[in-house]
């Protein structure tokens, strides 16, 4: 796989050995259980996969490079380049501007653009209406659009199932850029609407089934369908695509409850789902499966807490929380700055969307077992940084560096 040039500073040398050696004794990533890192009082069970993906680090590499090509310049982020805090931060430090926030509201207006200037697409990618406003206003995005290959992939799936005459469900959250973006482009091919959850997706089935008068619909699914979406007759054949970052046992999950609802009601067989029913399923991330997957080997270690690490409003970063939430009492943090003490930490409530503090959160035994992963959009160095500090709270606990050189010497 490509490597990319990202700062220095969001490395780590542990996390580096640790995914090297990983790497190598498992080549066909088929093993999900945790790498175990002993301090001796504290024991660390780190997931199989986390941190930066494919499209993180190409949309890091391209943005730094531009600043560095462009002395003089000024240069534009068209919103965060990705959730995380830390990353944003040092993209102003640098001098870019931020012209939206995260959930497309205006910070600095188009209108003050001149052609000069260069606007990045972040890795979530944009809706055609605002590639369409730039260009027109003469900024060309193309040499610095940073969208993801594996979100152009839904999109380029998107537009294949619409040739084939389907209308387009997208699984995502309704204010998120990756869906926003998505469902510009998936709309400008084919009568598109999204749903969060599976209890969209019931919903949505009524009127599959014809259960619900079609005028219900615009209320219920209000702000979420294309122009001119008719529910008479845009829910006959239809396929699943997804933002890429939601949890993929959802995404097949809903994907699975639409099939079986539409050939049940056009009483096809599975020989004949096509009829009716788009197979999507290859558009499911591999990042995000492979994070998935590596919390959910975590999860079957026994331990007494979890702590994820990442962006409060990463979506990716937000399901692995809740993978973990399932199994044993755990804390979102966005760093290790928000580790106050031994017994006071800060964390991030999903549910509650609000920070909350909590004493007395690391176990009394010994030796304390805690799992800890983080998002695609979190730098390693940051993993790396959540460890000492917990670690410095145990006596007698070995030294990083001696792990380290076991690691890769093993």
């Amino acid at each position: 796989m490509k490597t990319f040039n990202v700062p220095s500073n969001y490395r780590s040398p542990l996390i580096t050995a640790i995914k090297n050696r990983r790497r190598k004794e498992d080549k066909m990533k088929k093993d999900f259980s945790p790498t175990l890192l002993d301090f001796g009082p504290v024991q660390i069970f780190l997931a199989r996969h986390f941190g930066f993906c494919y499209g993180v680090e190409n949309a890091i590499e391209i943005s730094f490079r531009t600043v560095e090509e462009n002395p003089g310049k000024r240069i534009f982020l068209l919103s965060e380049m990705i959730h995380n805090p830390r990353v944003n931060e040092d993209l102003k430090e640098r001098g870019i501007q931020f012209l939206q926030n995260t959930y497309g509201h205006q910070l600095i207006p188009f209108e003050t653009l001149q052609p000069a200037d260069i606007v990045i697409i972040p890795a979530f990618g944009t809706t055609l209406e605002t590639q369409k406003h730039l260009h027109q206003l003469g900024i060309q995005t193309e040499k610095y659009n940073t969208t993801c290959p594996f979100v152009e992939k839904v999109w380029n799936r998107a537009e294949q199932i619409a040739g084939n005459r389907y209308s387009v469900v997208v699984h995502g959250k309704p204010k998120h850029e990756e869906t926003r973006a998505t469902f510009s482009h998936a709309a400008s091919n084919a009568p598109t609407i999204v749903i969060n959850d599976m209890s969209e997706a019931k919903k949505l089935a009524q009127y599959i089934r014809k259960e619900k008068p079609a005028a219900a619909f615009y209320s219920e699914f209000k702000n979420q369908f294309s122009v001119g979406f008719d529910p008479e007759k845009d829910l006959r054949r239809i396929g699943v695509v997804n933002q890429t970052t939601m949890l993929a046992s959802d995404t097949q999950a809903i994907a699975d409850f639409l099939k079986t609802t539409i050939l049940d009601f056009y009483q096809v067989n599975e020989e004949n789902a096509e009829l009716h029913f788009a197979d999507t399923r290859d558009t499911l991330c591999y990042a995000t499966n492979d994070n998935q997957e590596a919390v959910s080997g975590m999860l079957g270690t026994k331990a007494d807490i979890a702590i994820v690490v990442g962006g409060y409003n990463s979506s990716n970063t937000s399901h692995l929380v809740e993978l973990c939430e399932e199994k044993l009492p755990t804390y979102f943090i966005s760093s290790e700055e928000k580790i106050l003490s031994a017994s006071d930490i800060l964390h991030y409530d999903l549910h509650k969307k609000e920070e909350n503090r909590t004493v007395n959160y690391l176990p009394d035994n010994v030796p304390a077992r805690i799992l800890i992963t983080s998002g695609a959009s979190c730098p390693d160095a940051m993993v790396e940084d959540v460890i000492k500090k917990i670690i410095e709270f145990y006596p007698g606990h070995y030294e990083l560096g001696v792990l380290i050189d076991l690691i890769k010497n093993t």
